[in-house]
């Protein structure tokens, strides 16, 4: 090839990409055009999501979603679903606000049927995500129960797998969490509590579904950017947390042969119920997300994809990963 028809290769390639490039930004700006007009259904974009400062504010544990200022965005009016989990039936802990409520709709508008778990005293948040499932012709089971026992971690699946007359996916997303500025503060109770809720009911849940679980099934366990870089207010719930990190890692080996797969999702600051149930310290809500690359924390929307991902039979090569989702911080 001589130099002139190198370059005229080149040129030509190169007007082929800008062209590309060009017809993808136009495609892009159209899409998001669409998104914003009167009467079409709102998608954030990531800039029009909330920053710090956050209202201070406080609830009494566990917090209801629909109380929080801002909102959380769980995806109830963006996320649009393709079929990826039809058939499929799920059971999801913490599935009435926050990052457990996002998936149970992403999955319900994937095609799957979802059972809810969450505390009695969030029956109203519940209530909303339950509407939403049948809103898209798919069963819903709600299952409020504390699931800090054995006895009620058996009974949760058992309800579970009857309700939906089945069960392929389960999501350990439940958790407790409280911060106290030294270890001084941390009562015998609240660390016991903490335990039973994040690390213990994880491990007794997944043990009882394995009754249901068959090859292609799915468990996908919420983890947290405390798993590996623990903050130091948060002692007790990091320590669960990187419990769950060595939990998924090991249970994906034990279960590999038969064909189920354990994944995790670990996410950074995310604007949920946790946070304003005792999660921040007093008078630190303000600063809430804004130590993150992106400078703000995550709605609960933008994990929803990955629980649907890694339910999937899409990536059915991956088993034992922690994917992290954590505003440009250090993942795992």
């Amino acid at each position: 090839m001589t130099e002139k028809e190198g370059a005229t290769r080149r040129d030509m390639f190169g007007g082929v990409a800008v062209a590309g490039l060009a017809a993808a930004t136009l495609a892009s700006s159209a899409q998001a055009q669409k998104k914003h007009a009167p009467g079409a259904p709102t998608s954030p974009l990531a800039a029009d999501y909330p920053k710090p400062p956050l209202p201070e504010q406080r609830q009494p544990w566990p917090a209801l979603q629909s109380k929080m200022n801002p909102v959380p965005d769980c995806g109830e009016t963006s996320y649009k679903g393709s079929g990826r989990l039809a058939g499929r039936k799920a059971l999801l802990t913490g599935g009435d606000s926050g990052i457990g409520r996002a998936a149970a709709i992403a999955f319900a508008r994937e095609g799957a049927d979802v059972a809810i778990n969450y505390y009695p005293t969030e029956e109203p948040d519940a209530r909303e995500v339950v509407a939403l499932i049948r809103k898209e012709g798919r069963k819903a089971v709600a299952l409020p129960a504390d699931i800090r026992t054995e006895a009620a971690c058996k009974k949760l699946v058992a309800d579970a797998a009857r309700g939906l007359g089945g069960l392929d996916i389960l999501v350990n997303n439940a958790a407790y969490q409280q911060s106290k500025e030294s270890i001084l503060e941390i009562s015998d109770e609240q660390m016991v509590r903490t335990f039973e809720t994040n690390i213990f009911a994880m491990f007794r849940l997944s043990r009882a579904a394995l009754a249901h679980l068959g090859a292609g099934s799915a468990i996908i366990n919420t983890a947290s950017v405390n798993s590996y870089d623990p903050g130091e207010e948060l002692l007790d719930y990091a320590s669960t947390k990187g419990a769950i990190l060595i939990f998924t890692k090991g249970l994906a080996k034990q279960l590999a042969s038969k064909g189920i797969r354990v994944n995790a999702v670990a996410p950074g600051p995310v604007w949920t119920p946790l946070q304003v149930a005792g999660g921040q310290l007093p008078g630190t809500m303000g600063e809430f997300g804004a130590d993150t690359p992106l400078g703000r924390p995550g709605q609960p929307a933008e994990l929803a994809a990955l629980y649907v991902l890694l339910a999937s039979q899409e990536i059915s090569y991956t088993s034992g990963a922690v994917f992290g989702a954590t505003g440009g911080s250090r993942g795992p």
